[in-house]
């Protein structure tokens, strides 16, 4: 393999790095030691030339390496200066009003909420044409990046153009953005898409058409993904699981894409004994089609540069060039666009079509050696070993390491390639032939449900995921353990010794992480169940199995998780206290598998797309919706329920205030073997000031501290309960500074023990004395194990 152009590349990446991370005067400065090199390796060149000698090999490598530095880091230096002397900046870090006009060089992409569920936010990025700002207007060009609702902007295409008023902020990332607008209003002047776009729109609409018509829910809304990248309807549920299981890179347009497709017209170009030649022509013009299918965005062409690569020249039969093409393909996008050093997709696309090039081959081999037969060697070998070159950089980025994601990609990789394959042929299908398009979707359906089934049993395995450093350490730090881990393999006492450990490994945290001793404890009565930033409580009935969920967290494979270590298998009620995320999203994940009697909400429906996606996910579950009020009690076998507010619910209520929904959550009081337990959502001081107005008995033997024990709970609230024992359900790293410090010294300050998930993973109390930590005739057993959050909520 021809590594020559690997040190360019590498050093055009360095010169680009250092440029945006550094500034530009570290940048120039690099470009000029790069040029010193490059002319120390020209001159070595020129003197061997002139003395009939043959030069070092060193040399010639240094002078392509010098030449690709100072060119690659000069053109970034030059970008960074201009972003930092741009008009628009000095008015961004002043936080002032400005109206921007743009064209859009991406699809918006969803944003995860951190508010209320329906509030859906996007990412728009974009190109700037004129703006508007402190009182001064210019035209000129500028990155910029719009913070925007969903609605009005998920729909715009690339190349659309639109106007937008909001208030700008400085960019925090060295990508060249000149500034940050955050506008709460949907776009104006809205230009017609390019044509391409709007041929891209039409075939993907086909695509989404038919996948609905022919799939499940889950299934329908992962095919399209899976294919082209549209995530548009796949769920927060699935996303997660997805995340957790490791398996989010085939959600993405990459690399892999492109070599599906054009892996498989090469084979129809085989199996027709059509020469290498046509074989390219066709591959080339099925790459064109793939792009167009998938929007010529600058990910899609970059993906489309990277598969192509190792694909075409595989097909013209000169396995020695794919590497130099490779590298050749990095310096020219970087020579484009210098920004590409920072672009997270970049790198992966890049990571991943290196381990096509290099890794996969190796694992082919390794695996036919062991009787694998050739055409499963492949769809084996791809993406494992995409997966292993690209976990540094998902390490980096999300600040954890998935313990099942090996498994969950070897268990995906046979349907991988065929499902995208089918996807593809449907969506050119649809616009001319609806009955072809979902004869291709229906014989996709087996293989991306088997995607939609492992990514759902992979994530709810207890301990799926290990926290991990995040940023440039966490991810060095695994490249060196993946490599030293691929050296290990190639000696067999190296192999006998990583295999020693792997065991070791696994009889620690197997105990320890997947099934920790006693737990759940015998005769628990109420559940807190760690879901991150969030809620999820489950209360014991009298019937083994059946139970009482109050609220389902942010996240659906948190509290599937928990309920299946639980041994819950229905429910005799779901009770959603308020409409937010942290307390609905992961609805569906609470009735996976489990019948509910019915799911019970409050007197107040806000936001109304949370609204429309709990009745949604109650109905394909087959649960009706019914309404609490206060004064309702509900009795099972040993549990009641009595309903204490909202006290005086608002018929009007701003469904963006996150304040004002919080005050409509339902308040309840639990009777159980225990005694007492106070349950008043996230209730805040305008609802707390209510009932306590009211006269209603708060009293309680347990208090479920209110909204994550934020400050926004009134003293007088807290203290009336006289609680022994205080639980806060939190996030461990949430963003919001979670629970408050002054709230958590209050309730000390009671004699109350307080216990949090954050620190002691799921808590379960049960009544009398006997293990655990006693909180005043309640024991108390932490799981352990807390869960990372992976929103940073």
């Amino acid at each position: 393999m021809d590594a020559r152009l690997v040190p360019p590349a590498v050093a055009a990446w360095v010169g680009a790095l250092v440029a945006l991370g550094l500034g530009w005067g570290p940048g120039v400065l690099l470009a000029a030691l790069a040029l010193v090199a490059a002319a120390l390796g020209g001159r070595r060149l020129l003197a061997a030339r002139g003395s009939g000698g043959e030069a070092p090999r060193w040399a010639a490598g240094l002078l392509a390496s010098g030449i690709c530095a100072a060119a690659v880091g000069g053109l970034a230096s030059t970008a960074v200066h201009q972003v930092a002397g741009h008009p628009l900046r000095a008015a961004a870090v002043a936080g002032s009003a400005a109206t921007l006009e743009v064209i859009l060089t991406d699809d918006p992409t969803p944003l995860l909420s951190t508010g209320p569920a329906g509030g859906a936010r996007v990412v728009v990025r974009g190109e700037l044409i004129a703006a508007q700002a402190a009182g001064a207007r210019w035209r000129g060009d500028g990155r910029v990046v719009l913070l925007a609702p969903a609605q009005g902007w998920a729909g715009l295409l690339p190349g659309q153009r639109a106007t937008a008023s909001g208030t700008l902020g400085a960019s925090t990332r060295p990508d060249l953005t000149v500034a940050v607008l955050r506008t709460r209003g949907p776009p104006r002047e809205v230009g017609p898409p390019p044509g391409v776009q709007l041929a891209a729109g039409d075939l993907r609409a086909g695509l989404r058409d038919a996948s609905r018509a022919v799939l499940a829910d889950e299934p329908g809304a992962l095919l399209p993904g899976l294919v082209v990248g549209d995530t548009s309807r796949i769920g927060p549920d699935l996303d997660r699981d997805f995340r957790t299981a490791g398996l989010t890179h085939l959600l993405a347009v990459s690399g892999a894409n492109v070599a599906f497709v054009l892996g498989a017209v090469l084979l129809l170009a085989r199996l027709g004994r059509l020469g290498p030649r046509t074989a390219a022509v066709l591959a080339v013009l099925a790459l064109v089609g793939f792009v167009v299918l998938a929007r010529p965005s600058p990910s899609v062409l970059r993906a489309g540069a990277m598969g192509s690569v190792a694909i075409l020249a595989l097909a013209l039969g000169r396995t020695r060039s794919v590497l130099p093409a490779l590298a050749a393909t990095v310096i020219v996008l970087l020579l484009v666009d210098p920004a590409l050093a920072v672009d997270a997709g970049f790198a992966l696309s890049v990571l991943a079509t290196g381990a096509l090039v290099l890794l996969a081959p190796v694992v082919v081999t390794a695996l036919r050696r062991r009787g694998v037969p050739p055409g499963v060697a492949e769809a084996l070998a791809v993406p494992l070993a995409a997966h292993v070159a690209t976990a540094p950089v998902v390490a980096g980025l999300s600040g954890q390491v998935s313990l099942v994601a090996v498994l969950a990609n070897l268990l995906a990789a046979p349907v991988v390639a065929p499902a995208t394959v089918l996807g593809v042929l449907a969506a050119v299908l649809a616009p001319w032939w609806t009955a072809g398009a979902h004869a291709a979707v229906w014989v996709a359906g087996p293989e991306v449900s088997w995607l939609v089934w492992v990514a759902h049993r992979c994530a709810a395995v207890p301990g799926a995921t290990l926290t991990w450093p995040g940023g440039l350490t966490g991810g060095l730090l695994l490249a060196g353990l993946v490599l030293l881990g691929l050296v290990a393999l190639r000696w067999r006492r190296l192999r006998l010794i990583a295999l020693a450990v792997v065991v070791g490994l696994l009889l620690v945290l197997v105990p320890t992480r997947v099934a920790p001793v006693g737990w759940p404890p015998p005769n628990w009565a109420v559940v807190m169940c760690d879901v991150g930033q969030g809620d999820a409580i489950v209360l014991a009935t009298g019937e083994p199995g059946r139970a009482v969920l109050l609220d389902a967290g942010p996240d659906g494979s948190a509290v599937d998780g928990c309920l299946s270590r639980l041994g819950v298998r229905s429910f005799a009620l779901v009770v959603l206290s308020h409409l937010h995320a942290d307390h609905v999203d992961g609805l569906a994940g609470a009735l996976r598998g489990r019948p509910a009697a019915a799911v019970a909400l409050g007197p107040v429906h806000e936001p109304f797309g949370a609204l429309a996606q709990v009745t949604g996910r109650a109905r394909a579950a087959g649960a009706p919706i019914v309404g609490l009020d206060p004064g309702v009690t509900l009795r099972w076998p040993g549990l009641a329920l009595d309903v204490l507010g909202p006290v005086h619910p608002s018929p009007h209520v701003d469904a963006d205030d996150g304040t004002e929904v919080n005050d409509t959550s339902v308040v309840l009081r639990a009777t159980t073997p225990l005694g007492r337990v106070l349950l008043p959502g996230d209730a805040e001081r305008s609802s707390q000031e209510s009932l306590l107005a009211s006269g209603v008995d708060l009293r309680a033997d347990v208090l479920k501290v209110p909204h994550h024990g934020s400050r926004s709970s009134l003293p007088a609230f807290v203290t009336a309960a006289h609680a022994r024992l205080a639980l806060v359900s939190v996030g461990r790293g949430n963003s919001y500074g979670h629970p408050n410090p002054a709230m958590m010294g209050l309730l000390a300050g009671t004699g109350a023990l307080v216990r949090r998930t954050d620190q002691a993973g799921d808590l379960a109390l049960v009544p009398g004395a006997g293990g655990g930590r006693n909180g005043g005739g309640i024991t108390v057993v932490a799981r352990g194990d807390p869960r990372p959050d992976p929103k940073r909520r």
